[in-house]
């Protein structure tokens, strides 16, 4: 769940931008928080990132890119093919190649396949259940307002994202919505840098990889907690061409909607059923519930606080004194 937290709130600013070669230097500094609501919030809403927030740096210097959050740091340099992990606390960093993440790439999709092919005989006698096949509808509206953040004029885009089955309404049979409240700048080449040394990144890990950019580990979590909001996040993705400008302040906001039948068996649930435990889930998803088969999901907003064209070599070096502590 924590990498969906992740997930979720960098996803969004990334997917504006387009792909692109370019090795101009970036450092920007930004906040990130989420808070999630209902069931879950009761047990992940007690992380920093969802009472404070987090302050992130992220520096880009020719083939090295440097982020920091508090004190923990990563280092990625693509020239040399490695990934620094640093811990600023401690003083003391540990250092992984891009071949050890590909060999842990392919033993994750070697485990997938595993789990897959033990349930497979099991499911063998079970009939088939119809596939249901789903629809995914996008909107964007301009609202008209307009605000200045870090000295840029930006103005505000409401993109929405409705995954449902096909041929029936949300409120019939269920599904999830993907709202961004985006305030548009303008292009930001330097931002783009970050987007295209990210792609880099990736498509360097994939060379002997076998497994696709999406490790499965984290295919497995999105999909395993909401299995609809990736194709929310696919469609988000393919249609963010429809939105002019850079997203500078960004809420994103999933609501999960129920449909006719899980709203009627919920309404004949005794109260009194599944302990403590199931009564504090009913009692939070309830309350989480405005009465129209909605509750949210999560929240999370990122917005950029500082933006500088220039980075020194130190921004993207290891401290001097740091202890490496890499396992031989």
């Amino acid at each position: 769940m924590k990498r969906l937290a992740r997930i979720a709130v960098v996803a969004v600013p990334l997917f504006t931008f387009a792909v692109a070669i370019g090795y101009a230097d970036v450092k920007t500094k930004t906040q990130s928080n989420i808070k999630f609501e209902g069931f879950l919030g009761f047990f992940l809403n007690r992380t920093k990132a969802a009472k404070e927030g987090l302050i992130s740096t992220d520096a880009v210097k020719g083939s090295r890119k440097a982020t920091r959050t508090e004190d923990r740091g990563e280092i990625i340099d693509l020239s040399e093919q490695k990934v620094y992990t640093i811990d600023y606390k401690k003083k003391e960093y540990s250092v992984e190649t891009f071949e050890q993440i590909r060999q842990r790439m392919r033993d994750e999709a070697a485990k997938a396949r595993e789990q897959q092919e033990k349930q497979e005989p099991e499911q063998k006698g079970e009939p088939q259940k119809p596939q249901k096949e789903y629809q995914v509808d996008f909107d964007v509206k301009d609202t008209g307002q307009k605000k200045q953040i870090i000295g840029y004029d930006t103005h505000e885009t409401i993109a929405t994202v409705t995954v449902h089955e096909k041929g029936k309404p949300i409120e019939e049979s269920g599904g999830v919505i993907l709202t961004s409240d985006l305030w548009l700048g303008p292009r930001i080449p330097e931002l783009k840098e970050l987007s295209d040394f990210e792609l880099r990144y990736w498509q360097a890990l994939q060379e002997g990889s076998g497994v696709p950019t999406m490790s499965p580990e984290q295919m497995a979590q999105v999909m395993a907690a909401f299995p609809l909001f990736s194709q929310a996040m696919e469609r988000m993705q393919k249609d963010g061409d429809k939105l002019s400008g850079t997203p500078l302040d960004t809420t994103m906001t999933l609501e999960s909607v129920k449909s006719k039948d899980q709203s009627t068996q919920q309404s004949q649930q005794p109260s009194s059923s599944g302990g403590l435990g199931g009564m504090l889930a009913r009692k939070m998803m309830k309350k989480n519930d405005s009465g129209t088969g909605r509750s949210t999901v999560f929240t999370s907003r990122h917005q950029y606080l500082e933006i500088a064209k220039s980075v020194d070599a130190a921004d993207v070096a290891i401290p001097a004194g740091f202890k490496d502590v890499t396992k031989k």
